[in-house]
């Protein structure tokens, strides 16, 4: 079929007027293919369907009717024109029932033959459009994400469009919203699905041992270096490097990034061979990028390289009843999790979740999900359980109660100490952390769900205390 030309079948039993509909059509750009009998047009409709199909409802073998139910019952994506004599109008229009988008009375001029499968090429069109918006839009689930608002909607297209190409991404939103998700839903969508998506949070790694996690470094390079280790870069060959968090990068490091960036080589820190990699770059960053620019603290140019297809997470005030969709999930993933009966939460409990402004976003209501797994069970979630601040404060016997078998000791009651008790700040953070760790079995996330922080806040505490030798 020549390119760009437009398949029409025609099922006519006259040759003559068949020939005749065929230069008509010739003249569009329409490639014809003419058959005499309801028999070779269901061949050729079982070979692949046509865009447009004339049908003329008297054949010699079979009832026009026939084919046209066929390919209703089959839901092919073409449009029908029923061609027909004066005597058979009542039966072209009880053809319309089965899915006929017209008709044609013979004898019609090439000008209403043209109009008329131009039209239906159009309603073809249009109906195709509309079932691709259709099937968008219904999207609840999507990779790691979970939601069918038209805000989430929107990014699940603008992922869509990005995923194929090379350009950089750079994805901004407040912190919980889902920016690691988002940049593991690109690369997952991506021909890069198959290799390595490596992921860097840039704010909880120590500032000198940044440059190599993400270049490597050869043995002897600096104290501790045992041994040649690769960095991230090298582990994302082929496929994706996620810098989370990017605003956070030392400004030495901006200008060694901006130059991988350009060139796609590096040098492990320590070493003097160049290597190259191909890879693709998605960085993210709560914070507002083009303000950390004009006060100095990111480099212009190194922004303006990677900020190419800007991708935003709305907050989860924004995103209708997702929190909902959401909340259902998670109660369900920690009920089986931890052993407990939840099944649903009550009318009054959704309200309470659906209005709650929500500033730790996704990850938040996480949290709060696992905290009335961790604490409670029964088959419904009401009010009462949530903690504060959206549900009525407990006394803390109460939670004491409730709570597992050694998570208790992060809930005990705060004693008055002498002075020569008081601990400085960080020290006491680091026990209440490392005691929470201790009474959840190793379980970071769950002792950060009972801490009511976030389980990244203590990797990073951990890997700052680690490097600081306080760990």
């Amino acid at each position: 079929m020549p390119p760009g030309s437009i398949p029409v079948l025609l099922i006519e039993d006259t040759p003559s007027l068949a020939r005749v509909y065929a230069e008509y059509l010739k003249k569009e750009s329409h490639t014809v293919i003419s058959v005499e009998t309801g028999a070779d047009a269901l061949v050729q409709l079982n070979d692949g369907a046509p865009k447009v199909v004339l049908l003329d409802l008297q054949l010699p073998d079979m009832n026009g009717m026939e084919v046209l139910k066929r390919i209703d019952a089959q839901a092919l994506p073409c449009a029908v024109i029923v061609i027909t004599a004066h005597g058979s109008v009542k039966a072209a229009v009880e053809a319309m029932r089965y899915g006929a988008y017209d008709f044609l009375v013979k004898p019609f001029s090439a000008d209403r033959l043209v109009v008329t499968v131009r039209n239906a090429m159009e309603r073809l069109r249009l109906a195709q459009l509309v079932d691709t918006f259709e099937k968008d839009l219904n999207r609840a689930r999507y990779h790691g994400f979970i939601g069918s608002s038209l805000a989430m909607q929107a990014v699940y297209r603008i992922v869509d469009s990005a995923a194929s190409s090379r350009a950089t991404v750079f994805i901004t939103g407040e912190s919980g919203t889902g920016k690691e998700v988002c940049a593991e839903a690109i690369h997952r969508q991506s021909q890069r699905a198959a290799r390595p998506f490596i992921a860097i949070n840039c704010g909880a790694i120590p500032k000198d041992l940044m440059e190599s996690e993400i270049f490597g470094h050869v043995k002897g390079s600096f104290t501790g270096a045992v041994s040649d280790r690769e960095g991230a870069a090298a582990r994302a060959d082929g496929g994706t490097l996620f810098l989370d968090e990017i605003c956070e990068l030392a400004p030495d490091l901006q200008t060694k990034l901006l130059r991988f960036i350009q060139t796609g080589t590096f040098t492990p820190v320590g070493g003097s061979k160049l290597e190259k990699v191909d890879l693709r770059i998605v960085c993210a960053t709560n914070r507002d990028p083009l303000r950390e620019v004009e006060e100095g603290r990111f480099r212009e140019d190194l922004y303006y390289r990677l900020h190419v297809i800007p991708i935003h997470l709305p907050p989860l005030r924004e995103r209708e009843d997702d929190v909902l969709e959401i909340a259902r999930h998670y109660l369900a993933e920690f009920a089986k999790e931890e052993k407990k009966g939840f099944t649903r939460f009550s009318p009054q409990t959704e309200h309470a979740l659906r209005h709650y402004h929500w500033p730790g976003n996704v990850r938040q209501l996480q949290n709060v999900v696992r905290i009335v797994a961790v604490l409670h069970d029964g088959d419904t979630v009401t009010p009462e359980m949530l903690p504060s601040p959206l549900g009525t404060p407990q006394p803390l016997q109460v939670l004491a109660a409730a709570a597992p078998a050694g998570a208790a000791a992060a809930l005990r009651p705060h004693v008055p100490l002498s002075p020569d008790a008081i601990k400085p700040l960080w020290e006491v953070e680091k026990d209440a952390i490392e005691d929470a760790i201790a009474a959840c079995d190793g379980n970071i996330p769950r002792a950060a769900a009972l801490l009511q922080i976030s389980a990244s806040t203590i990797y990073r505490k951990r890997l700052a205390w680690q490097a600081e030798g306080k760990l």
